[in-house]
């Protein structure tokens, strides 16, 4: 169901002279809604971010919050707010007066931009450290404050450009979960590009998976996994074999490749590589035509039965778990 706040992109076009950054696109991103942009570099993503925000152009299409086309207000009239990659705090004001900083360009007395701003600190908790300049804080307290920092005007869209890259892989996992906590607090979109299929996986409500400047596959972020429908998301995404029968190619995750026979079909195959992952065994096969299958297998069943490489095996798999690629 439609709402009046749903941000909606109408045929975004982004050229950087000769160069198409993004080609006419179309996504409707509904409202408080977690949605990552996920694609490798340069496929357009953070192109598209920024124009939502008003730091890049339009070339050509609309992007309207609800009824509004924002696409040629300055930033500060959109209704959305950014958080940059970078965070871009600046060093010589303490975290209170960051925060405040978008509120004093605007006028508010000092008392009521203090006033606010304590409130945002305090609901990503850092309040306690409000007085304290951005190089004494750490990297997910820093990241914290660009937050407070872009809630603080009200946006009824964040937009967030790899925010976790910054941070030591254990952090990076703490913060998804308080990133998507707020998120469900404020109720507001939030749009996340990232390049970690995990990160995406893990946050979002929807996944938008963009290449070659065009949008390949949108959907819940366990349908785009479980159900890719192009062979460039079934290996983008990770987890699946891209594999060719009568004619047409499939997908198929590598924990629904069974090491048995079954009555009919399947493939011969080698093994080529054991990987332990702990509590399960990652085996790399090679099948007819030099054809890559990965295989993820429990450990229990691995290590009754070991394989070695160079090992010959069969497998298969049950029909509903081939998902068709477009040809």
């Amino acid at each position: 169901m439609r709402s009046k706040l749903d941000l909606e992109l109408v045929s975004v076009t982004k050229r950087y002279g000769t160069t198409v950054a993004v080609n006419a696109i179309n996504h409707l991103f509904h409202h408080g809604s977690y949605v990552c942009l996920l694609g490798p570099s340069g496929c357009g993503k953070s192109s598209t971010l920024r124009m939502i925000a008003g730091h890049e152009s339009v070339s050509e299409g609309a992007i309207l919050l609800g009824n509004t086309d924002i696409s040629q207000m300055p930033p500060a009239r959109r209704g959305t707010a950014m958080m940059f990659q970078s965070y871009a705090l600046f060093p010589h004001m303490t975290v209170l007066d960051n925060v405040a900083f978008s509120q004093k360009m605007k006028g508010i007395d000092k008392a009521t931009r203090h006033k606010k701003a304590r409130e945002l600190l305090e609901l990503v908790g850092l309040d306690t450290l409000a007085d304290r300049v951005p190089a004494q804080l750490s990297g997910g307290q820093q990241q914290r404050a660009a937050l407070a920092r872009a809630l603080i005007t009200g946006p009824e869209v964040l937009l967030l450009d790899e925010p976790l890259s910054a941070l030591d892989p254990f952090l990076r996992i703490r913060m998804r979960s308080e990133l998507k906590k707020l998120q469900q607090e404020l109720g507001i979109t939030f749009v996340h590009v990232t390049h970690g299929q995990d990160e995406a996986l893990a946050l979002a409500d929807e996944v938008v998976v963009m290449n070659n400047a065009v949008i390949e596959q949108a959907g819940p972020a366990r349908e785009v996994f479980n159900a890719p429908k192009t062979e460039f998301v079934a290996r983008f995404i990770g987890g699946h074999n891209v594999i060719a029968l009568n004619g047409k190619r499939f997908a198929l995750r590598s924990d629904r490749v069974q090491i048995a026979p079954g009555a009919d079909g399947g493939l011969e195959t080698a093994v080529a590589s054991v990987e332990y992952l702990g509590t399960h065994v990652s085996l790399g096969l090679v099948g007819p035509g030099d054809t890559a299958i990965n295989a993820m297998v429990p450990e229990e069943e691995f290590f009754a039965k070991p394989l070695e490489q160079g090992s010959q095996v069969r497998i298969n798999w049950h029909e509903r778990d081939l998902h068709p690629l477009a040809q």
